[in-house]
């Protein structure tokens, strides 16, 4: 059993998160979610509908596999230095560190991506790369692998991303099976990209 701590945030996007959660949850024997903000109770997503987050900031940074998504409030979030603090502290401590869509920008912001390949949102490429100088981001890539940090393009791509992180734990056909149970298509090229090109990044 891993637990996973699932990050969220003021302006946090529903299906950075609830997508990933969805697959993860479908393994029950093997993972156990919780959803963490700094401060425990609803928070609002940037689509407005909010969300429990059972855990603080406060209260934990030790979890298996931390999460941590994107949506809006990033561009908020990069100057929150007790949270980017907590980020660094929870990711010391996990196995694995799985972004998705600008929350890599939290990741670099806090030291965690430097001299590691990377990647983020197509259409926030820029502003994301700006907060991470020294980090080699890829411009396409559907999602990328360095070691234990996973991290993936914009929102539905965090879904391939987290079946990549599925398979590397528990097999390919693990992660087929839960791909079938979702009714999903995975992308299991991870340099299939065609946003990239979308947004003049290739």
């Amino acid at each position: 059993m891993r637990t996973i701590g699932a990050l969220i945030f003021p302006g946090f996007e529903l299906l950075d998160v609830f997508g990933p959660m969805e697959m993860f949850g479908l393994l029950p024997q093997e993972y156990e979610l919780t959803l963490v903000a700094e401060h425990a109770g609803p928070v609002e997503s940037g689509q407005k509908l909010s969300a429990v987050a059972e855990c603080s900031t406060g209260q934990s940074t030790e979890f298996d596999i931390l999460f941590v998504p994107g949506g809006r409030g990033t561009r908020r979030e990069v100057g929150n230095t007790e949270l980017l603090q907590w980020i660094a502290q929870a990711a010391d401590r996990a196995e694995f560190v799985l972004s998705v869509c600008t929350g890599s920008a939290l990741l670099a912001k806090a030291g965690l991506l430097d001299g590691k390949k990377a990647t983020t949102n197509k259409a926030a490429f820029a502003w994301v790369a700006s907060r991470g100088p020294n980090v080699d981001w890829q411009r396409q890539a559907r999602w990328v692998e360095d070691g234990r940090f996973l991290s993936s393009s914009g929102v539905s791509a965090g879904m391939d991303m987290t079946l990549a992180a599925i398979s590397r734990m528990h097999g390919v056909a693990r992660a087929e099976q839960v791909a079938t149970l979702c009714e999903y298509t995975w992308h299991k090229d991870p340099t299939w990209d065609p946003f990239a090109k979308v947004h003049g990044l290739v």
